[in-house]
């Protein structure tokens, strides 16, 4: 499968069925945090990257391969920013004739700016933006946005969004330690959502790998003056446990490398999906993997997360370069 991925489990979504709309790290920003490496170079143009009508044959062929109860959520999230494939609106209103499974987009929201992007993800039943700083300075630090997504923008468009959507808009905050679990950059970023009015807030830890190697979740007192500070509504999002479905594709690690390219893996993890799906040819599959260079490992938090062959990720000299000077 090109497009479509899983399902995988989340947390909040359950068994989620991915669909990705756009090439590998197309995305307006360049987080710290990603857990797909740099984004070489940032793009901040819509259009179809891919043909929408095969995104759509591929959903459909996905979803009649499993059952109902194998998947919860349809979710357009993938390897950078889904709301940058200009037929994005098309494709969530094709998608729900083709399912009675509630659709959710997962965006970074720096183009919500945007009466189109608002008009096209109304058909959507949650959406699931960013907002990881309460002002400018903080979200050019953590977000590393391409100049034209501005954090006026990134505001304006998530308050606009709000006015007239009628799903769920969950608003999701990344914590990273020494940047915004501090308690003015918190405060900032509350009265940011006093204005949004999300129905939930889901505070994020970066917990797989990290592209920047300073990057480190908050400690206790963080996470807690953040749950405290962030107001009503605000749940912590640990990952999920769950199954990695590689049903779908004809050769099980072509399965793997379409989630490794959007959802990095621990090993443990890692190795329980392929003794499942594959038993016997775990020691054979990683192997495949390595050489022909479509999968990594990338060591953070003193373990081994296995991502895409391809995902940029600096080494640690080179990653110090860019922290901020008290994190340096």
């Amino acid at each position: 499968m090109k497009y479509v991925f899983g399902p995988v489990p989340s947390r909040r979504l359950g068994q989620s069925l991915g669909i990705d709309t756009i090439p590998s790290k197309t995305c307006n920003w360049n987080c710290v945090y990603c857990q797909l490496g740099r984004t070489v170079p940032l793009t901040n143009e819509r259009r179809e990257y891919f043909p929408r009508e095969d995104i759509l044959a591929e959903v459909g062929q996905t979803l009649a391969a499993h059952g109902p109860e194998a998947i919860d959520w349809v979710t357009f999230v993938g390897s950078g920013e889904p709301t940058l494939h200009a037929g994005i609106g098309w494709l969530i209103r094709q998608v729900k004739t083709l399912t009675d499974k509630p659709v959710a987009v997962i965006t970074n929201g720096a183009l919500l700016y945007m009466p189109e992007l608002r008009a096209e993800l109304a058909a959507a039943d949650a959406v699931l933006p960013s907002l990881d700083a309460g002002g400018p300075e903080l979200y050019r630090t953590i977000n590393r946005p391409h100049p034209q997504t501005t954090y006026d923008r990134l505001l304006q468009g998530l308050v606009e969004f709000r006015r007239g959507y009628k799903g769920k808009l969950w608003v999701e905050v990344m914590l990273v330690r020494g940047l915004n679990d501090t308690q003015p950059a918190l405060s900032a970023i509350a009265a940011a959502l006093q204005q949004i009015r999300p129905d939930a807030v889901h505070i994020n830890l970066p917990t797989r790998p990290p592209v920047e190697t300073w990057v480190e979740p908050p400690d206790e007192d963080g996470l807690m003056r953040a749950v405290a500070t962030l107001g009503t509504g605000v749940q912590v999002v640990h990952p999920a446990e769950g199954t990695f479905d590689l049903s779908g594709c004809q050769d099980v690690s072509d399965a793997l490398v379409a989630i490794l390219t959007r959802h990095p893996m621990r090993e443990e993890e890692l190795l329980r999906t392929l003794d499942h799906w594959a038993p016997g040819r775990v020691t054979e599959a990683l192997a495949e993997l390595v050489a022909d260079g479509r999968a990594q490992v990338v060591e953070r938090y003193g373990s081994r997360f296995w991502n895409a062959g391809a995902a940029r990720f600096p080494d640690e000299e080179q990653s110090r370069r860019t922290a901020p000077g008290d994190l340096a």
